[in-house]
C-alpha cells in the first residue's frame, strides 16, 4: 500500500472511531479538496427526540455513513492510482561531454543513452560542480558547493580521516602555490538527498562507487538503507573482472564484469521494492580506470578505429559499451515491472572524460569540441552529459540549454516528488523542474571551485565563473610574480576555449572576479596562497630546500646543502613503457645519485620506482644513463645527484624511448619564466 493510502486508511479509521460509528453525539466532518478533515464535536446536551426523529437521524447517520465510506474509498483508490513516484540515478564514473552517440560521438555505440534521450529531455548545459569524481559526488547528495563542504579533490578513499581541512604556511620550492587541504570523508552532519527521501517513506538503495569515506562514513549512515559492493574505492576493487576481494562480491561468477553483477543486484531491488516508492542511486564504476573491457568488445571496437577520428580507443569503446548495456537493463526492468511510467530517470557523469592517461596508444577518449578534460577546469573537466526522463512530466525527445550543476539534483528531485525541503537545510543548487514546464532557472552565474594543481592543459589551481555566455577562470598565483592570472571566454562564440579575451576585456574581468570574490566569501572556500619558498624554475626544473639551483654558462648548478637534494620536473611528455634517462654532470660531493619517476597511477617518489646511478665525484665530465620502467604515463622526474653536501653541474638532460629516440631534452640557458 502506499504512503497515500495508509494514510487514507488511518483517516477512515480514525472518522468511524471518532463519530459516525459511535453512539452518542457525532462530531461534524468536512470534505474539503482531496483530504478529509476532522472538526471535533460539541459538548452541547443530548435532545429528547421522538420515535420519528430517532429514526430521521438514524436515517442522516447511514446516509452520511454511506458518503464518508464513499469518499474514503475514493481517496484510497486515487492514491493506488497515483502513487508517489520512483527515482533512479544513474551516475557514470569519468564519461566525458562527447562520449554517447546522442552527443555527437562517431566511435562509442550508446543505444541505451539515445533511447533515453528520445524518452526525455538531453540538456546541452549540464555541469558538474568540480572536475573530478568525490566532489562531485558530494555536492549530489547535499546540493551544496564542494567549495562550501572543503570536499575538493577525490580523496574518498585515503584511509586518512580529514574533516578540517587547512591551508598550510608553505610548500615544496617548486611550487607557485600553497593548496589547501581537502576533507577525505563526507561528515555525517550533512541531512543527504537519501536521507530527506528514505524520511518521506522511501525505500533507498546504493550500487556501485561510493568514493565518499570509509565506516562510519558509508552509505548506510547517509541515508540508504541498502549499500552494494560497500567501500570507498576510487575504482573497481581489483579490477572489473571477477574475482573480486570483496566479501560483498565473492559470489560473482569468475569473469564477471562488476557493473554487470551490480546491475544485477539492482534489478533485484526493483523487483522487490516495485510496491513502494523507492530511491535506487546507481553509481557505476564505468568508466573510470583502470582501463579493462570485454575482449569481444574490444575487437568489435578495433574494427572500427579511424585514425583521423581523436575517439579511437577499443579498449574505452567496449567500457562505455557495456556502461550502455547495463543503463539499458535497468531501464528495461522498469518496463517489465510496469514501472516507468511512474519513475524519474536520471542519467549523467561526475566529470569530463579522461584525457591524460595513455590506453591503445592514445588517450582514453577525446572531450572535443571542449578544451580539456577530467582534472581541469576548462569545459572538457566540468561539462557532462544528462539526460531526464519522465513519462508525461518531461517533454520526450527534448532538447535544453538550460545551464544547470550537480548541486541542482536534489531540490530539483524533492521539487518533482512534491516533497517539501527542510528550511534548516542549507542548499546552493537550484531546482530546474520549471525547465520541463516551459520555465526557466533563477540562476545568474555558476560557480566550480578546484583549488588544487590539475593536469595539462590546466596545471593550476582555480577557480571559475559562467554567467550567461561569459566564463571567467582565475588562476592562482600563476603569474610571473605569483599574482592570480585570468583567462575569459564568450562560450557561445568560442566553446573550445580558444581565444582568452581577459586581455582585451578588463572591465569584464573586473565584473565576473568580483562574483568570485562574493562566492568564495559566502561559501568560506579554502583558496590557495602564494608560497613564501617558491624558487625559479630553471629549464624547467625546480630545486628542492636542500638543493640550491641556478643557471651559469648554460648549466644547472646544484648547491647541495644537506644529504636530500633533489631537483624536480613536471615538464614531461606523457608517454609510458621503456624509457632511459640520460644526463651529462660532474660532482664534487658523496654518494650514490638516483633518478624516480611519477606517473598518473603514482604521484609521489618511491624507491621501487626509481634507478640508482654511480656518481662519480671528481669534478669530471661524465654521462649517465638511468632505464625507466615506466607502468603509467608519465607525471614527473626527480633527480638526486648525490646523496652529501656538495656541488653539480648539469649540461643537459634527455629523455629516450625505446628505440633510442630522444623525446624530451632539457637546457639550461636561463632560468623558465613559468612553472
Amino acid at each position: 500500500m502506499t504512503a497515500r493510502g495508509f494514510r487514507a486508511k488511518t483517516l477512515f479509521r480514525d472518522l468511524w472511531w471518532g463519530g459516525v460509528g459511535r453512539a452518542g453525539n457525532s462530531p461534524a466532518l468536512l470534505w474539503q479538496g482531496s483530504r478529509l478533515h476532522h472538526n471535533g464535536g460539541d459538548s452541547s446536551p443530548l435532545l429528547i427526540l421522538d420515535n420519528a426523529a430517532r429514526f430521521n437521524v438514524r436515517r442522516a447517520r447511514l446516509i452520511g455513513l454511506t458518503g464518508v465510506l464513499w469518499m474514503v474509498l475514493s481517496a484510497i483508490v486515487s492514491a493506488a492510482e497515483t502513487p508517489r513516484p520512483n527515482v533512479v540515478f544513474f551516475l557514470a564514473d569519468d564519461l566525458g561531454w562527447s562520449d554517447a552517440s546522442v552527443y555527437g560521438s562517431k566511435f562509442h555505440e550508446t543505444p541505451n543513452v539515445d533511447r533515453l534521450a528520445t524518452r526525455g529531455t538531453r540538456f546541452t548545459n549540464a555541469y558538474a560542480a568540480n572536475p573530478l569524481c568525490s566532489p562531485t559526488r558530494a555536492s549530489i547528495l547535499t546540493g551544496q558547493y564542494p567549495g562550501r563542504l572543503r570536499f575538493t579533490t577525490p580523496a574518498g578513499h585515503l584511509k586518512e580521516e580529514v574533516l578540517d581541512p587547512i591551508v598550510p604556511e608553505k610548500a615544496a620550492p617548486g611550487s607557485k602555490w600553497v593548496l589547501p587541504q581537502t576533507r577525505t570523508r563526507l561528515p555525517l552532519d550533512y541531512y543527504t538527498l537519501a536521507e530527506a527521501l528514505r524520511d518521506a517513506g522511501y525505500a533507498t538503495a546504493h550500487f556501485g562507487k561510493w568514493h565518499l569515506g570509509w565506516p562510519p562514513y558509508e552509505p548506510e549512515r547517509q541515508g540508504f538503507e541498502f549499500n552494494l559492493p560497500g567501500g570507498s574505492y576510487p575504482g573497481p576493487p581489483g579490477g572489473f573482472f571477477a574475482p573480486f576481494p570483496v566479501e560483498t562480491l565473492r559470489d560473482s561468477p569468475a569473469g564477471e564484469h562488476i557493473d554487470d553483477r551490480l546491475t544485477r543486484d539492482a534489478i533485484r531491488f526493483l523487483e522487490q521494492h516495485r510496491d513502494r516508492p523507492f530511491f535506487l542511486n546507481y553509481w557505476l564504476f564505468s568508466v573510470h580506470a583502470p582501463f579493462q573491457a570485454k575482449p569481444e568488445l574490444i575487437d568489435r571496437y578495433r574494427a572500427k578505429v579511424d585514425p583521423d577520428n581523436p575517439q579511437r580507443s577499443p579498449t574505452m569503446g567496449g567500457m562505455v559499451n557495456t556502461m550502455d548495456a547495463c543503463v539499458g537493463r535497468v531501464v528495461e526492468a522498469l518496463d517489465r515491472l510496469g514501472l516507468s511510467e511512474n519513475t524519474l530517470v536520471i542519467f549523467t557523469s561526475d566529470n569530463g572524460g579522461n584525457m591524460y592517461d595513455l590506453v591503445d596508444g592514445t588517450t582514453p577518449t577525446s572531450n572535443h569540441p571542449l578544451r580539456g578534460g577530467k582534472a581541469t577546469i576548462y569545459e572538457g573537466g566540468i561539462r557532462v552529459p544528462l539526460v531526464v526522463v519522465w513519462p508525461g512530466k518531461v517533454a520526450a525527445g527534448a532538447t535544453s540549454d538550460a545551464v544547470v550543476s550537480s548541486i541542482d539534483y536534489y531540490p530539483t528531485i524533492l521539487e518533482m516528488l512534491g516533497i517539501e525541503p527542510r528550511a534548516d537545510v542549507l542548499q546552493d543548487g537550484l531546482s530546474f523542474a520549471p525547465v520541463f514546464t516551459g520555465g526557466k532557472i533563477e540562476r545568474s552565474e555558476v560557480f566550480f571551485h578546484f583549488p588544487h594543481a590539475g593536469v595539462a592543459p590546466a596545471r593550476f589551481p582555480s577557480t571559475a565563473v559562467r554567467q550567461g555566455d561569459w566564463k571567467l577562470i582565475r588562476a592562482y598565483c600563476d603569474g610571473p610574480e605569483q599574482q592570480d592570472r585570468y583567462e575569459l571566454y564568450n562560450l557561445r562564440e568560442d566553446l573550445g576555449e580558444t581565444n582568452d579575451l581577459a586581455g582585451a576585456m578588463p572591465d569584464k574581468v573586473k565584473e565576473m572576479d568580483a562574483l568570485i570574490d562574493r562566492f568564495l566569501k559566502e561559501t568560506d572556500s579554502l583558496v590557495p596562497r602564494r608560497n613564501p619558498a617558491y624558487r625559479l624554475a630553471i629549464g624547467g626544473w625546480q630545486g628542492s630546500e636542500q638543493a640550491e639551483i641556478a643557471a651559469a654558462e648554460g648549466l644547472l648548478v646544484v648547491t647541495a646543502t644537506g644529504g636530500d637534494p633533489q631537483i624536480t620536473t613536471s615538464d614531461v611528455p606523457s608517454v609510458a613503457g621503456r624509457l632511459t634517462l640520460a644526463l651529462r654532470m660532474k660532482a664534487a660531493a658523496r654518494l650514490e645519485g638516483r633518478a624516480y619517476w611519477l606517473t598518473r597511477e603514482h604521484r609521489g617518489p618511491h624507491r621501487d620506482r626509481s634507478t640508482a646511478f654511480d656518481v662519480k665525484h671528481d669534478s669530471e665530465w661524465h654521462e649517465y644513463e638511468m632505464p625507466l620502467d615506466v607502468g603509467a604515463p608519465l607525471l614527473g622526474l626527480r633527480i638526486d645527484p648525490c646523496q652529501a653536501a656538495g656541488r653539480a653541474a648539469i649540461d643537459w638532460i634527455r629523455l629516450r624511448d625505446a628505440s633510442g629516440k630522444v623525446i624530451k631534452e632539457w637546457s639550461f640557458d636561463e632560468p623558465a619564466a613559468g612553472r
